[in-house]
């Protein structure tokens, strides 16, 4: 048996060089077997290095015919292809220096050999590999029609349901009701607000039977609502449902699942509702007074509107609770509330003449908290549609209205006026400061400055006597090569045409000179044009008017830009002086909406003022966030999130986020401590609840551990399978700590024919020891070197893993033994006997000289390391293949194990950005496929493109946004969304329209939280040498398709 596998072995490798070999005659053109021979041995195999030794030798020997070189009309080909009478059409020039040259020559010869090997048919073990993963693709295709994940369903772990620490809780999306869950956080947050909901208590003669309908809606919600701020406080949960609260809701917009609300809409109508419950309760408690609303004083203010209408003067005070702001137009927040401020022709509120209308609003009373509405979707008349407006709006973490302050209206006219008067003069300097930047008649403008620099590098070129055209004579192709009655200067304007090209290639081609060769510059051509005459004197002049003529232009260029500068610098200044900052507001929350007019998704950016950082409420996720993030995500602009509300609190007013100390020990009040007892005792019920569920799942789990152990040791008779699988031990189903495989134990054979061959006459130990010592000079060599990517030897052995990584001596000692002692070396006497002495020292090995849950650890890791690269491996043939569901799960889970890996160091794993990119490719080739099922509208095909969204894309999405730093993972998930968003606005059935709006929320959900997926796919088990070989195939394949810049 050893001598049949040594023969194959052996034909296998006289295979492989001959297919070198080949591949060599064909890219070099060189025909003497003993010189491609030499250049493969110089290169030890490397096909790429063996090319550049021979053309690098080839470059040296001058040409015997010089071939006339055409240019292919294939568009965008650069590349020059030899059509010489003697010529092959296909050989590519190598004797110049582009390395492009060299890559394309390789490319194009390894696809010719893949061509021929796959015509010429495949291996048994290949197809049986095949067959492994077809069968369990089915599987895993059958599995994705049977499951069908709801998005927002619960994980049966509980403990991924469970609060850590303190942690905020957050609000599970019952169907479509981000809204929600943005709205209430913002509100929950502000802790004077989660008082007031707390210890609300019902009027008394509320109790029995309620007098209206508000009482019979508002009440319930109320009760409800102080139900979910007691979960959101005290809960064990990590998030808690909302439904009872938002039925309620729901009932009262009388609208269905798939619709989603408006921000504020929603608030509008949740503050209705509170200011109504709260008046009731305040009615039954006045002790004739005028009862005060605690919902009215902590949300409204007034504002006093003076202005002219036809010609008469009026003034009139208002109450307001959302202030509407538009966007359209305005570059920040200052912007809109000065134009939400002034309306129409003011001026005539500041003279006689009272002929126009126009009108200001002056605040009088700002509310504790005050919230913009930020109006970004306008009804497009045309189409008959809203739409959404993405323009970027900056607003500041502090806002400052004294200059909006009824109090102020006299000094906040005066610098309007400045302000307008500044502006004016400021849009004539751009306009003077254009004409110096922009200069010229022509649609081509340059910088005056340039232009004058570039005539001064006119003057003081090298005057030349010739005519340009003249002194090419020498070097221009010869007359027959040339239409007739065509001047150089055609020929690349025309193109070619068919009667230049000879009659022996099918490809027309345009005439270009050889490189390196006809077309050299001759050494004394100018580089740049240079005047014909010109005098010393004349010379002297032109220089010297165009120096001062750059230096005056240069000087009036510095003075407008700083004018320019200062001007704005006292525009935004004028606001600053210790009069016009006392009235500050805080920004509390960002509600952001992502999408467009007709669908999307809703989240908050909540500031936690005690940790002084900005906190993300996406739903059920709440992460630690940036004020870097909330403005990539809010000012709009960038991608297609944009805030839609913005909730500001009075600085000054301290108790809307003070804690609650108790009145007896003064100490603060925290979590459970805060809540009234009724509301204590309803959150502890859940809490037990959650806890039983726990408890629960841990008995389940002892249970089938249990189970497990009990069917472990019953003894069981191998099956053919298990025995012939048994007879080729591979590294991920060998028993043996080191998962031995064939070419290890040739390994270790090499190395002890090595040791006999230095020392025969000594005795087993001794053979050993120098036999260890070759085998991991060898490894460490090889864990040494920098090989190609399509080469790594980290697949050949665990040692050059374990060096590359910095594993202990004691690891990599312990794993050379392992081998040398592993019982498939039991062949031979020799091989016996050094088998035995390294069986001995293993048994020898006290267990205090290796770890050896540490030596578990880093074979686990090497395992690990072999099945993520498999995965990739099976992943990257899917997708040249152009399977690309296939391929999808494939990848997802090398990138996870990737990710894994490479977080205990740079080479635990592969290179990351490889793996993301063919991820984020496959995702993308799906959303488009997806996208045109559903444009076909046929039900199935539409039901069918869902279904991959749903089931592959959706989950998939919180993988590429998790990481904030990939910035092209988040270009592309913008640009599937956008992709489907462009449906909206489109004609479409009502079925269609229907099945669009309930998909899109989960599509536009933001959240990060990885949903579960399937188990992974199964692998085939491949031996060392068929993984080494795959492997290095597929990335092969991969140099040579362009693939975003790889």
């Amino acid at each position: 048996l050893t001598g049949v596998q040594g023969l194959f072995q052996f034909s296998a490798c006289v295979f492989h060089q001959q297919t070198f070999l080949n591949q060599l005659r064909e890219i070099t053109g060189i025909n003497d077997i003993q010189v491609l021979q030499q250049a493969l041995k110089d290169s030890n195999g490397n096909l790429e290095l063996a090319v550049a030794f021979l053309t690098a030798k080839n470059a040296k020997v001058p040409q015997l015919e010089e071939a006339t070189y055409y240019q292919t009309a294939l568009p965008g080909n650069d590349r020059y292809i030899s059509v010489g009478s003697q010529a092959d059409t296909n050989v590519i020039d190598l004797t110049g220096d582009d390395k492009d040259d060299l890559q394309r020559a390789i490319a194009l010869s390894l696809e010719e050999s893949n061509r021929a090997f796959r015509e010429t048919g495949i291996t048994d073990e290949e197809q049986a590999i095949s067959r492994v993963l077809e069968a369990s693709i089915a599987e895993n295709k059958a599995s994705l029609k049977r499951t069908h994940p709801e998005v927002w369903s619960d994980s049966p772990n509980p403990y991924d349901r469970k609060r850590q620490d303190n942690c905020p809780v957050g609000l599970k999306n019952v169907g479509n009701t981000c809204w929600f869950s943005a709205v209430i956080q913002s509100l929950f947050n502000l802790l004077e607000f989660r008082r007031l909901v707390l210890n609300f208590n019902p009027p008394a003669n509320a109790q029995d039977l309620p007098r209206n309908q508000k009482e019979h809606r508002n009440l319930p919600f109320m009760r409800e609502l102080r139900y979910l701020f007691a979960l959101l406080v005290g809960s064990k949960r990590k998030y808690v449902d909302p439904s009872r609260a938002v039925e309620i809701l729901k009932d009262a917009f009388k609208s269905n699942d798939s619709q989603q609300q408006d921000v504020s809409e929603f608030t509008h109508k949740l503050l209705d509702w509170l200011e109504d419950a709260f008046q009731i309760k305040a009615e039954e408690e006045r002790d004739g007074e005028k009862p005060k609303n605690p919902m009215v004083e902590l949300f409204y203010g007034r504002f006093l509107a003076v202005g002219v209408l036809e010609g008469k003067k009026f003034e009139n005070t208002e109450m307001f609770g959302q202030y509407p702001l538009q966007v359209n137009g305005f570059k920040d927040l200052h912007e809109c509330l000065e134009a939400a401020m002034i309306e129409g022709e003011i001026e005539s509120l500041h003279s006689e003449n009272s002929a126009k209308s126009g009108q200001e609003h002056w605040f009088t009373e700002l509310p504790p908290v005050l919230t913009f509405e930020l109006s970004r979707f306008e009804f497009n008349q045309a189409l008959g549609r809203p739409e959404k407006i993405h323009n970027k709006l900056e607003f500041p973490p502090i806002l400052y209205l004294d200059r909006y302050m009824h109090k102020n209206r006299e000094i906040t006219r005066i610098k309007r006026d400045e302000i307008k008067r500044l502006k004016e003069y400021l849009t004539v300097l751009q306009q003077r400061l254009e004409r110096y930047l922009s200069y010229g008649s022509g649609p081509k403008r340059f910088p005056l400055v340039d232009v004058l620099q570039y005539a001064l590098e006119f003057a003081s070129s090298k005057p030349v006597c010739t005519s340009p055209v003249d002194d090419l004579g020498a070097s221009a192709p010869a007359s027959s090569m040339l239409p007739a009655q065509t001047s150089p200067s055609t020929i690349e304007q025309q193109g070619p045409s068919s009667s230049d090209v000879p009659s022996t290639s099918p490809v027309q081609r345009s005439v270009i000179h050889k490189p390196f060769t006809q077309s050299r510059i001759p050494p004394d051509l100018p580089m740049h044009p240079a005047p014909r005459h010109i005098t010393e004197e004349e010379l002297s002049v032109l220089e010297g008017c165009l120096h001062r003529w750059r230096t005056e232009v240069e000087n009036d260029t510095r003075d407008l830009q700083e004018s320019i500068s200062r001007i704005h610098r006292t525009i935004e200044l004028m606001y600053s002086d210790k009069t016009m900052v006392q009235v500050p507001y805080r920004l509390h929350a960002v509600l952001v909406h992502e999408g467009q007019a007709n669908a999307g998704h809703y989240w908050a950016y909540i500031y936690d003022h005690h940790q002084n950082r900005w906190m993300k409420y996406n739903d059920i996720s709440v992460t630690k966030s940036t004020w870097e993030e909330l403005e990539r995500d809010s000012f709009g602009g960038y991608r297609n999130a944009s805030a839609y509300c913005l909730m500001y609190i009075n600085d000054k007013e301290q108790y809307l986020i003070q804690e609650e100390f108790n009145k007896e020990t003064g100490q603060i009040l925290v979590g459970m401590d805060t809540l009234p007892s009724d509301l204590r005792d309803y959150v502890k019920e859940d809490n037990k609840r959650f806890e039983k569920e726990l408890e629960e799942w841990d008995v389940e789990l002892a249970q089938k551990a249990q189970q497990e152990k009990l069917l472990s040791q019953i003894p069981r008779a191998p099956t053919s399978v298990q025995m012939f699988q048994a007879g080729e031990p591979e590294y991920l189903e060998q028993p043996s700590r080191t998962d031995i495989s064939k070419h290890l134990k040739e390994d270790s054979v090499q190395a002890i024919n090595k040791a006999l061959a230095e020392q025969e006459d000594r005795g087993p130990e001794a053979i050993m020891d120098t036999a260890i010592k070759l085998e991991y000079t060898r490894l460490l060599k090889l864990a040494q070197e920098d090989p190609p990517p399509e080469c790594d030897y980290r697949l050949r052995h665990a040692i050059v893993y374990f060096i590359q990584n910095q594993a202990p001596k004691k690891i990599i000692e312990r794993t050379l033994l392992e081998q040398f002692g592993d019982h498939n070396l039991s062949f031979d006497e020799r091989c016996r006997n050094i088998m035995k002495v390294a069986q001995a020292k293993l048994e020898m090995i006290k267990p205090d000289e290796v770890n050896m849950e540490e030596y578990e650890r880093w074979h686990q890791d090497y395992r690990n390391f072999r099945e993520t690269t498999m995965f990739l491996m099976v992943g990257l043939e899917f997708f040249q293949k152009k399977s690309y569901m296939e391929a999808l799960l494939y990848l997802i889970y090398a990138y996870q194990n990737n990710k894994e890996l490479l977080s205990k160091g740079p080479y635990r794993g592969h290179d990351e950005e490889l793996i993301s990119h063919y991820r984020r490719e496959c995702l993308l080739k799906l959303n488009e496929h997806a996208a045109a099922l559903f444009e076909s509208g046929d039900d199935q095909e539409v039901n069918n493109g869902l279904i991959i969204m749903n089931e592959l894309i959706v989950p998939c999405l919180p993988l590429l946004l998790v990481d904030e730093m990939e910035e092209k993972d988040i270009v592309a998930v913008e640009d599937m969304r956008n992709r489907w968003c462009s449906y909206l606005g489109q004609e479409m059935e009502p079925n269609l329209q229907e099945k669009l709006t309930d998909f899109l929320p989960k599509l536009l959900d933001c959240s990060t939280e990885i949903k579960g997926f399937n188990d992974p796919p199964k692998l085939p088990s491949y031996s060392t040498h068929e993984l080494c070989e795959r492997y290095a195939r597929i990335m092969l394949s991969l140099s040579r398709t362009p693939a975003d810049g790889r």
